[in-house]
Formats: C-alpha cells, sequence, structure tokens
C-alpha cells in the first residue's frame, strides 16, 4: 500500500477524472473550424454580390458571410443564417436544396430555414436581403 491518504488518492482519482472529461467535451467542441460566431446574423449590412449568381429555385451559399440566399422566384430573395443552430459551425454545401453541416451532419431546408435533420432542431434565422444598385445586400439596414 502506498503512503498516500485515502484523501489525497480521493482528489487524485477525481482531478483525473475531471481531466478526461474536459478531453471528452473538447473532443465534441461545438467552434466550428471558421470561428464561432457570437451573432449568427448580421448586425450589418453585407453586399453579396449580383443577384444574377442565384439561379431561380436555387440558393447560394456565402461561407465567408456565414449567410445562404435563396431565389424562389425572378426578383425575389430570401436569405438565411449559413450558422447550424446545433453547435454553430458554418455550413459547408447546398445540395437538392438542402444545406449540410459538416460538424455532426444537419441538414437545412434552404428555401425555409427549416431544420430537416438533427442534432439541430432549431431553424435557421431569417435574415433581411435586398437588391440596391444592382446588388445584394444583406442584414440590417443601413
Amino acid at each position: 500500500m502506498s503512503g498516500q491518504t485515502p484523501a489525497r488518492r480521493t482528489v487524485l482519482k477525481g482531478a483525473a477524472l475531471a481531466g478526461a472529461a474536459g478531453l471528452g467535451v473538447a473532443a465534441c467542441s461545438t467552434e466550428s473550424k471558421l470561428g464561432h460566431a457570437q451573432t449568427p446574423t448580421p448586425t450589418a449590412p453585407v453586399e453579396l454580390g449580383a443577384p444574377a449568381e442565384i439561379p431561380v429555385g436555387g440558393a447560394k451559399l456565402y461561407r465567408e458571410e456565414r449567410l445562404l440566399v435563396h431565389c424562389p422566384a425572378k426578383g425575389q430573395y430570401q436569405a438565411f443564417s449559413a450558422q447550424c443552430t446545433h453547435a454553430g459551425c458554418v455550413l459547408d454545401k447546398i445540395e437538392d436544396n438542402e444545406g449540410n453541416c459538416p460538424c455532426h451532419g444537419s441538414r437545412f431546408d434552404v428555401t425555409t430555414g427549416k431544420a430537416l435533420k438533427g442534432p439541430a432542431t432549431a431553424p435557421l434565422p431569417a435574415v433581411p436581403v435586398r437588391v440596391v444598385n444592382g446588388k445584394l445586400i444583406a442584414g440590417p439596414e443601413a
């Protein structure tokens, strides 16, 4: 038997278990590779480019700006945050009108923002979008 008192052994075991638990939490971190935005929607207007880049009935992902824009009909646009509502990762692609989260596999309907496949259950937040001087502008009014 070692010279350690039972209290010290208990403390050391607790510290080891706490460290292991911390590693488990870090392995499933909510941080995305691009960083975790505190605010999933723009706080200032963001210029996205020409509206013609989005096909009617389709959507375009703007990863850098953390936005996706859908064009339901010619001249109409809907925008949503492209930050997953589960862990904050930025969507990485759009396939079959579904936005994909690369971190845990959540899928979102790009026409409504609705969560289609978990672990995310909350929809993507809507973002105001408009055309100004031939450019798409997303976010609050300037």
